[in-house]
């Protein structure tokens, strides 16, 4: 290994808890850098794990500060190992590597193997239809053992933005201190902000309950990982192939979902979940869902709900529970809306722990190519089912947050200029006024940083 003064590191490193064995076709995969194997994408995921705790949320910046990276897969008569040269020195202490890193570094070679061989290759998996869809959701996390909870439903998933204030992040460890009171596990995007901050309050309200075999969830995707690598209090770590299957993931997963302030990513969330909880197929489905922050983010929620409500009408906040600077109110709303959600899974004899009942339609399922050309396209007109409309507003978000975070999105705006959006003028205009919001609140990049907008209104 090299010097422990040194910004980079060499190692070599055995699995812990997620992957003992490999064959030989998935080794030679994985040794594979062209573009028909899966080194370059478990390279980048890999990175990102070790970067874990960085202050930047650029992807381009990541990969180029540690562009000499490289990472093996070396065999053992016992297993395998991973070898790597100018690694993160910040993942090692003492000469060896954090052991909550080591699990999720081990996790990610996990669901990259699982994904590229079961999902993708072995043909059982049509990704044009959607129940095979949710069907590969459901093996990917069989997979990564985050299924195997047999007790009352208990899961709060946790949104809000990476990059929040001082005082929204303790906000979050308060209601997540509230939750773990109450014996509510935490389930998050693994990154920094507001998805750490619940997973660190509940650690304490667990703690001080005596509670056992908590669980901390962590998903994510490729696309993401760089800008919000897993935080270090995951305890089980899932990456899915894209970000509509992490959101799905999130929803059939989840017993409630709790909101906080964020930005565009955060919106990307809302609109999806708002989109799903409109469709009439799921009107029946007790869902619980709270919008929450400090009193110094009211308006934040203030501003996306009037989106909302002004492009998606009023039954579509009709779903959402706003409380502010109320941590036990948020916890016990959890506690009463999981009650209702036991009771019509145990009628319907629907898992506790996947929501196969949940209808998400196609539009929700397709990945989005987030390209200038994809973006131009968007259908944001008024004249079109009201879910449809959210999922198109659903994937104008999610371009935004490509061209803010992800390595490609962020190299597409620096050649090409901003992504330009069109739709109906009044639409264009609540659209405007939300993410003009966001900029003057800093909720499009870490407090402290210029925002240059990766956007045009051209409509």
């Amino acid at each position: 290994m090299s010097s422990e003064f040194s910004e980079f590191v060499d190692a070599r490193v055995g699995p812990r808890g997620s992957l003992e064995n490999l064959s030989q076709s998935e080794i030679d995969k994985l040794l594979d850098t062209g573009q028909g194997g899966v080194y370059p994408l478990f390279r980048r995921c890999a990175l990102a794990v070790l970067n874990s705790g960085a202050p930047t949320d650029n992807a381009k910046d990541v990969f180029e500060r540690y562009r000499d990276f490289d990472i093996r897969i070396v065999r053992h008569p016992w297993g395998v190992k991973l070898e790597m040269h100018n690694a993160p020195a910040a993942a090692f202490v003492d000469g060896q590597m954090i052991r909550g890193i080591k699990e999720h570094l081990f996790a990610v070679l996990r669901d990259v193997v699982f994904i590229a061989n079961e999902i993708i290759a072995s043909g059982r998996f049509d990704l044009t239809d959607s129940a095979s869809i949710t069907n590969a959701v459901f093996h990917v996390l069989r997979n990564a053992r985050l299924l195997d909870y047999k007790a009352r439903p208990n899961l709060v998933v946790c949104w809000g933005g990476h990059s929040i204030d001082a005082r929204e992040y303790q906000y979050t460890k308060n209601v997540g201190y509230e939750l773990g009171l109450r014996a509510l596990d935490v389930c998050t995007g693994c990154g920094p902000g507001a998805m750490k901050g619940p997973m660190k309050g509940a650690t304490i309200g667990h703690a001080k309950q005596r509670l056992e075999h908590s669980r901390y969830i962590g998903i994510t995707e490729p696309g993401i990982i760089a800008a919000e690598p897993p935080n270090a209090i995951v305890t089980q770590l899932a990456i899915m192939p894209d970000i509509e299957k992490r959101l799905e993931a999130f929803v059939r997963m989840a017993h409630g979902i709790v909101v906080f302030p964020g930005g565009a990513g955060t919106a990307e969330e809302i609109l999806y979940l708002t989109g799903i909880l409109l469709d009439p197929a799921n009107k029946a489905q007790p869902f619980p869902v709270v919008l929450t922050g400090p009193k110094e983010s009211a308006a934040y929620f203030e501003h996306v709900l009037r989106f909302v409500e002004g492009v998606l009408g009023s039954e579509a906040v009709r779903r959402f529970t706003l409380i502010i600077d109320d941590p036990p109110e948020v916890a016990r709303r959890m506690v009463r809306g999981m009650d209702a959600v036991r009771e019509f899974r145990r009628k319907a004899s629907d898992s506790y722990n996947f929501n196969w009942l949940l209808s998400i339609r196609p539009e929700f399922q397709r990945p989005f190519e987030v390209t200038h050309a994809s973006m131009r396209q968007l259908n944001l007109h008024r004249e079109q089912p009201v879910h449809e409309l959210a999922a198109n507003l659903r994937r104008a978000f999610s371009g935004i947050v490509t061209g803010n975070v992800k390595e490609a999105g962020i190299q597409a705006i620096e050649s090409l200029g901003p992504y330009e959006l069109t739709g109906d003028p009044s639409l264009m205009r609540a659209l405007d006024e939300l993410l003009a919001a966001f900029v003057a609140q800093q909720r499009m990049r870490l407090p402290g940083s210029t925002y240059r907008p990766v956007y045009r209104l051209v409509g």
